[in-house]
């Protein structure tokens, strides 16, 4: 029987607002510390801040790269990618060129995303954030497979800055369409332990959230064990 999973360790605490501060961006990295979160979730001009904090400790810091619209050229999110890295990213967020996609220019998408994984070398993750809610259920699944063909680690269900963000239908779907061995990450409006624990039945092996502390004390709260929320 495999051993079961913290909650904690399924979520990558999250703070990408533009008026984020050093002193919340500091008390983002203590809180993923202190509750044992995988990782931090910043923008990219913040990376080399919070991998400061964290450096020498468990959680890693993720960089968001073509963030929140996916529109920007390659070269860009190429250069983005490069630079994240060198200020301590270990994990790369990179949003998928909606338009291309609808517009089925999908041999552009996949170089899009190719280009990325590429410059994040072979041992940094790279997760594709397909912005499921301007997507039908076709484009999803093409996104899905566009990514998984591009040699991403992840696909992403939301920057949690457009319309609407994770939903368990699109967990299963996209956890049906890459099969078991890619990672499925649900992001956005993910604000509960219950909706955690929804996403991850469903097929997420990693959640997104800005909501984690209180995700956390609520579990201890209802714990009587005092087991750091194990699901």
């Amino acid at each position: 029987m495999n051993k079961k999973k913290s909650l904690a360790s399924f979520i990558d605490h999250t703070l990408l607002k533009a008026d984020a501060t050093e002193a919340q961006l500091k008390q983002l990295c203590e809180e993923a510390i202190k509750y044992g979160f995988a990782t931090v979730c910043v923008n990219s001009s913040r990376v080399k801040f919070c991998a400061s904090l964290l450096k020498k400790k468990k959680p890693k810091v993720i960089s968001v790269v073509g963030f929140p619209l996916g529109a920007m050229s390659t070269t860009a999110k190429v250069f983005e990618t490069k630079q994240a890295i060198k200020d301590g990213a270990k994990e790369i967020d990179t949003v998928i060129n909606i338009g291309a996609l609808k517009d089925k220019n999908y041999k552009f998408v996949l170089e899009d995303i190719r280009k990325v994984v590429k410059a994040a070398g072979k041992r940094i993750s790279v997760k594709v954030i397909l912005e499921t809610c301007l997507l039908d259920q076709e484009e999803k699944r093409i996104a899905c497979a566009l990514a998984q063909e591009a040699g991403a680690a992840f696909v992403k269900t939301s920057t949690g800055f457009s319309s609407a963000g994770a939903s368990v239908e699109d967990i299963r779907l996209m956890r049906e369409t890459v099969g078991p061995i890619m990672g499925v990450k649900a992001s956005g409006g993910i604000r509960t332990r219950d909706d955690a624990l929804k996403m991850i039945s469903a097929g997420a092996n990693r959640i997104g959230a800005s909501a984690g502390v209180s995700m956390m004390t609520a579990t201890k709260a209802g714990n009587k064990s005092g087991e750091n929320s194990f699901y």
